[in-house]
Parts: structure tokens; C-alpha cells; sequence
């Protein structure tokens, strides 16, 4: 019987085993190549780099902003309206606990200085504003939103009982910078031909809407205690449309209306549906002042072709059914 015999391991080579052919008496090599020997991949001359916030170029607005629902005083609120054995079914929901679990989680991974950090780039402008009004079978509505004015602070006001019926600009922002920025759209001396036109149409219909969303209870305080200074920079007319509002504005109900960035200004352009037509963010850029201008005059002129369409549809049916009655009348005299 034919034992195998070992060799001695060769450079370069490995030989396992050499065994000797029954037949023809020679040597069976089985060689391997060394691993270092073996070819490697070639490795790229630089790794690729992950997309930087430096990187960042905000894009023109190409999708409507808002909720698909359309709003109703008292959403938003921020006040748990559960009865107590709504609350005890929920705390013995696990599905409840999961979703719970899963906003908190969200809240607690979100960085603190984020937003701070994001104004580094482009002053914190998330989108720049669309060159025409959003089409109205398409556009999304505006949502609730409550608070108080500073009108009357000690009474809850809603924002779609002001905003219905009427074409409205609407500002929101918190905080002093991201007030600024929206002057910049909409500012007596940054846009004085937006001034004129609200001056000009008020009485059609165009009116400005502010919401400061303070959601610091020591901001909030501070704002209270000095609502004698903001009412010295608006009419007495427009402190009914300024608004306060301290709570129910969640994370959701931001990113609808396309808030990404809680410490910049927005601006809105909303139809009398309560949809939003048009929108702006951080500082305007150049043109987009005429573009907001461009749009109001062209959602007011639309606003008018609508409402002469209901005058005369009104008219058309008021005049039927007159006719309907007469012929009733004479129907009932001729039996």
C-alpha cells in the first residue's frame, strides 16, 4: 500500500502532499499560491465623500404645501379632550404606547442646536418661492391653528374664522430674526408695491395675517407682557389677525405647510378657501417680492371672475324659480 510522503514547503509554493502514480511512478503536486501573493482589488484613489449641509442650494417650490383636509376651528388646539375612560383605553393600548414611543424617540434624536446650525446655510431658506400660483384643484389647505390675538388676549381665537372667505397673506415665524425675514417679503420699505396693493384691495378682500408660534412659556410671557408695543406697530383694525400661539402646532403639522426650519420666516399666500396658492421662506431673493405681488394681483382678479359667476348663477336661479312659481300659480288658478 502507497503511503504518502511529505515534503518540505517550497517559497512561493504550498505542497500539500506529494503522492506517486501507481501507473507511471511520478510525483503528484497539488501547489498553492501564498495569499500575499495573491492579487488584490484595486482600491480607489479617494473614497467617496457623503453629501455636506455645505452642499446645500435651495431648489424653486415645485409641489403644493398643506394638509389635504380642509380645517376647522378647534383643530390644533392643543388641549387633550379624551374623558377618562378614553385615556384609560389608551393607556392599556400597546399600539398607543408604540406610537407614543415613536414621537418621543423623534423628539429625543433631534439635536438641540440643528436648526441653529442649518442658518449657516443660505440664512436658513429651505425652498425658494414658485414662479406662479399653485393651481386650485391641486393646492392643499392651510391648517388650523389657535391661539390669541392681540386684540383680545384673553379670548381663543382660530385662524380659519380670519382666514376664511378672504385672500390673505399670512406670516409666521418665532422669534425676532425670523420676523425680519419675513419684511423682507412683505415690509412696507422692503416691498412697498405689496403695500400699496393691500392698501388698494382691502376693501376687495386682501388682507395680512401674522402668527407668531411661541412655543417657550417664558417667551410666551414676555410677549403678554408687552402687547402695548405690538399694538403701536399695527392698525387697530389688524390686531384681531395677529396672532399668539402657544401649543398644538406639532411636528406634523409643521413639515405639512413645508416649516423644516422652526427658527426661520415663512410666508403664505392663501385663497379664500383657506388653500395655500403661494410660499416663501427665510430672506426673499430677488424677484420673488415681484412674484408675490405678481400672484395676489392675479388671485385677487380670479377672486372677483368667481365671485360674479355666483352673483349670476344666484340670479339665474332666483329668476327660476320665480318663473317655477308662476307657472304653479297658473296652474292652480287654470283647475
Amino acid at each position: 500500500m502507497l503511503k504518502p510522503r511529505w515534503v518540505s514547503i517550497r517559497p512561493g509554493k504550498l505542497l500539500l502532499s506529494q503522492w506517486l502514480c501507481p501507473a507511471c511512478q511520478s510525483r503528484l503536486q497539488w501547489p498553492y499560491r501564498q495569499a500575499s501573493s495573491l492579487s488584490q482589488p484595486a482600491k480607489p484613489s479617494s473614497e467617496p465623500k457623503p453629501p455636506s449641509d455645505e452642499d446645500f442650494t435651495p431648489k424653486p417650490l415645485s409641489r403644493p404645501l398643506g394638509q389635504s383636509k380642509p380645517p376647522r376651528p378647534g383643530e390644533n388646539s392643543g388641549v387633550d379632550h379624551r374623558n377618562w375612560r378614553q385615556r384609560r383605553d389608551d393607556f392599556f393600548n400597546y399600539d398607543k404606547h408604540l406610537e407614543r414611543r415613536k414621537e418621543l424617540t423623534r423628539k429625543v434624536a433631534k439635536p438641540y442646536f440643528r436648526e441653529w446650525t442649518n442658518m449657516r446655510h443660505h440664512r436658513g431658506k429651505t425652498f425658494l418661492s414658485p414662479p406662479k400660483l399653485f393651481k386650485s384643484e391641486a393646492a392643499l389647505y392651510f391648517p388650523n391653528m389657535q391661539g390669541y390675538t392681540i386684540g383680545t388676549p384673553s379670548m381663543i381665537a382660530d385662524t380659519t374664522n380670519v382666514l376664511n372667505g378672504r385672500t390673505s397673506i399670512v406670516s409666521v415665524f418665532s422669534g425676532t430674526w425670523a420676523e425680519r425675514q419675513t419684511q423682507t417679503f412683505v415690509g412696507e420699505e422692503q416691498n412697498p408695491e405689496l403695500a400699496k396693493e393691500v392698501e388698494r384691495l382691502g376693501k376687495e378682500g386682501l388682507q395680512r395675517v401674522w402668527i407668531n408660534i411661541e412655543e417657550d412659556w417664558m417667551k410666551a410671557g414676555l410677549i403678554r407682557l408687552f402687547l402695548g408695543g405690538l399694538r403701536k406697530r399695527l392698525k387697530p383694525v389688524e390686531w384681531g389677525r395677529s396672532f399668539v400661539v402657544r401649543r398644538g402646532v406639532e411636528e406634523d403639522v409643521k413639515m405639512s405647510v413645508g416649516m423644516a426650519n422652526g427658527k426661520v420666516g415663512y410666508v403664505y399666500l392663501v385663497d379664500g378657501g383657506g388653500r395655500i396658492r403661494w410660499a416663501g421662506s427665510g430672506d426673499a431673493e430677488e424677484g420673488e417680492r415681484e412674484g408675490l405681488v405678481a400672484c395676489v394681483r392675479r388671485l385677487i382678479e380670479k377672486a372677483k371672475m368667481d365671485a360674479t359667476k355666483r352673483a349670476e348663477s344666484g340670479r339665474m336661479e332666483k329668476a327660476l324659480k320665480g318663473l317655477k312659481h308662476e307657472d304653479e300659480k297658473r296652474d292652480g288658478a287654470v283647475k
